[in-house]
């Protein structure tokens, strides 16, 4: 069974409420109760973290070293502005899958360039809630690949 880290950082605690026109009204909680569902029918295993401190992210992300399989990580803003986590996912040297709720690249221009992107398998963008699944699919994908 294949365990992965699901992390989700500053502001996406207030999903729901937060810019609905732009986030839409799922909360995070409908969000990892659709995934615990949709992973499950995998055969994976999910923790979740979220937090609104870059450090408390790079805790996590060291923490799974050795324990965890691969991570999703729903970055928000520190996509753009942290090289510090983009230096821990490359130290831990775990499959990631990089996730956004909105397109970023038709947003504003500073959220077109993603730290995160040049260290993760992919990225998924503007699919909204449904993109967390669509990761959890591609991670698993590239988890039970046969070489």
């Amino acid at each position: 069974m294949s365990s992965v880290l699901v992390m989700n950082g500053p502001n996406l605690n207030l999903l729901g409420t937060r810019q609905p026109e732009v986030y839409g009204r799922t909360t995070l909680a409908m969000i990892e109760a659709d995934c615990r569902a949709h992973a499950d029918s995998l055969g994976m295993e999910l923790e979740f973290v979220q937090s609104n401190h870059e450090g408390v992210l790079i805790d996590a992300i060291h923490a799974a070293r050795g324990v965890r399989d691969g991570i999703i990580l729903n970055a928000g803003a520190l996509t753009h502005t942290s090289v510090a986590i983009r230096d821990a996912l490359s130290s831990v040297e775990l499959p990631v899958v990089e996730l956004h709720l909105s397109n970023i690249h038709a947003r504003e221009s500073f959220r077109h360039v993603s730290h995160i992107a040049p260290v993760a398998l992919g990225q998924i963008c503007g699919f909204g809630p449904q993109g967390y699944i669509l990761a959890l699919d591609a991670l698993h994908g590239h988890l039970t690949k046969e070489d």
